[in-house]
């Protein structure tokens, strides 16, 4: 086997990373072999340095990579050159002194608290159990800013009716529990007495098709997708689209940054800044076009 291949099988037998994880990391490492070939034949993975893996940095940004991309590959170069450093196989790490390029940081997506007030308060939504149940996922994912896999995975003993609590299933399999208000209580009691009634049971998986079967990830997106779709015309209308909406609607209403954080189930505060970006940008909007005086000249 090639120390590629063995690396790869690595990371299936003893980390148990998922085949698309092997994939990436697999494609990752032959394209930093190919670019080697190409300007070195006497390097390989196991000779290259710190200058050579620069050059291919800088030969991969010349033909339009993206940074986000180049960025995954090099935390893929780190994690092999650290097994190779334990397999005795290289004497040195060369992604020692290798930085990451310098990331753009986009507002994040989200739609504004009109709009979403219109969809869930204004919008018919057809009078039927799935209309119902679509309904109650956007208002789940609104007023809690749980991920997609986490609403997916819910199941009726995830929700603590005493409590107004409910535990989800977040990365890194930890869990968190995310309290709700009175409205979301009460869709959710309606819909439980539904829900019992199309699949005869009182347990199993929370949200369900007609059938009786969890609801998939993909249609749920597609759920969202439309919904979202009548109220706004932006380009992304996605679950983390709303799970922004959450963030950026709790920032601007007052919430302390850090409870957003564990709300979010976010391990750094540095991760939940973001959003205090949109909500200064809601402000400053808010500011030019309502104070008299803030287009003046001067």
């Amino acid at each position: 086997m090639t120390v590629v291949a063995d690396f790869i099988d690595y990371l299936r037998v003893d980390c148990g990373y998922s085949a698309t994880t092997l994939r990436t990391y697999r494609s990752d490492l032959e394209a930093l072999e190919r670019w080697l070939a190409g300007v070195d034949e006497s390097q390989s993975l196991t000779t290259v340095d710190r200058d050579l893996i620069r050059r291919w940095v800088a030969a991969e940004g010349a033909r339009g990579v993206k940074p986000q991309t180049i960025k995954r590959m090099l935390s893929s170069l780190r994690t092999f050159f650290k097994y190779l450093l334990r397999q005795g196989l290289v004497k040195t790490d060369p992604m020692r002194l290798v930085s990451n390029p310098k990331l753009p940081r986009p507002l994040p997506a989200f739609v504004r608290e009109n709009e979403m007030n219109r969809l869930l308060d204004h919008t018919a939504f057809p009078d039927t159990f799935a209309g119902r149940r679509d309904h109650l996922i956007l208002l789940t994912f609104y007023t809690t800013g749980m991920r997609l896999s986490e609403l997916v995975g819910l199941n009726v003993d995830s929700f603590s009716w005493s409590r107004s609590e409910v535990k989800v299933l977040g990365k890194r399999n930890k869990h968190r529990v995310i309290p709700f208000g009175a409205e979301l209580y009460a869709h959710l009691q309606n819909y439980l007495a539904e829900r019992c009634r199309v699949c005869g049971t009182d347990d199993g998986p929370f949200f369900i098709d007609g059938e009786g079967r969890r609801l998939t990830a993909p249609k749920v997106r597609e759920i969202v997708k439309h919904y979202l779709g009548l109220v706004t015309t932006a380009h992304k209308r996605t679950p983390h689209v709303l799970r922004h909406t959450f963030a950026t609607a709790m920032l601007n209403n007052g919430a302390d940054l850090e409870a957003v954080k564990d709300l979010l189930g976010h391990e750094s505060v540095a991760t939940t800044q973001i959003y205090t970006h949109a909500t200064f940008n809601e402000l400053r909007q808010a500011y030019l076009h309502a104070h008299p005086r803030a287009t003046a000249d001067d």
